[in-house]
């Protein structure tokens, strides 16, 4: 089962966070082989951090809660608070069979949350949702795919990995995305974000 993560930093808690990158780097090591992206979200200087995001393939909800409270971040009080969320991979790779990327693009992690009780007609929207995004957007498209309950059956919002070239680009995308346009979301955060991970030995 996939689970996307995202850890919201506490304010002024950045110092702490760099003391602990070894012991963060090491835990996250363990889940080499189940990760699916990874990576923090970033402030409007593109270095101090203001989040973590982790996607993952995990057995299930007792090793998803292993994965988010065991972590030294969370333990040592980085994060303010911590969302979790069964998700679907819809295309079906990691971040590191994206490429490259594009020279003076950036990325971002995109969280639209859902209006609550609003499963079936995001399921009428569905069809429409993936022509929209392969359409206009598929060639960015890092990773993306749908936030669901802990079961599964109840459509909780929307997790998009995307590579564009600025923020306005990314809240236009939204603004067209058939969901928002019809007002099944109550909210979206648009964070920048990078490929996260061990720096490669020099």
């Amino acid at each position: 089962m996939e689970y996307f993560f995202y850890c919201r930093d506490r304010p002024g808690s950045m110092p702490l966070r760099w003391e602990l990158n070894e012991a963060h780097w090491a835990f996250m090591d363990r889940y080499a082989e189940e990760m699916i992206a990874r990576g923090p979200t970033l402030g409007p200087d593109g270095e101090t951090a203001t989040g973590s995001l982790h996607i993952v393939d995990l057995p299930d909800a007792a090793a998803a809660h292993g994965f988010a409270f065991d972590e030294p971040n969370y333990k040592a009080g980085v994060y303010e608070d911590v969302l979790i969320r069964r998700w679907k991979n819809t295309l079906g790779r990691t971040m590191w069979q994206y490429g490259t990327g594009t020279a003076g693009y950036r990325r971002f992690l995109v969280v639209a949350h859902a209006v609550p009780g609003r499963t079936a007609a995001r399921d009428a929207l569905e069809a429409e949702h993936h022509r929209h995004l392969d359409r206009e957007h598929r060639e960015r498209l890092i990773a993306y795919g749908p936030l669901l309950s802990q079961d599964g059956t109840d459509w909780m919002g929307t997790a998009l990995l995307v590579e564009l070239p600025d923020r306005d680009a990314a809240e236009a995308m939204m603004a067209d995305e058939p969901y928002a346009r019809g007002g099944l979301y109550r909210s979206v955060e648009i964070h920048d974000w990078r490929f996260g991970g061990r720096p490669a030995a020099e």
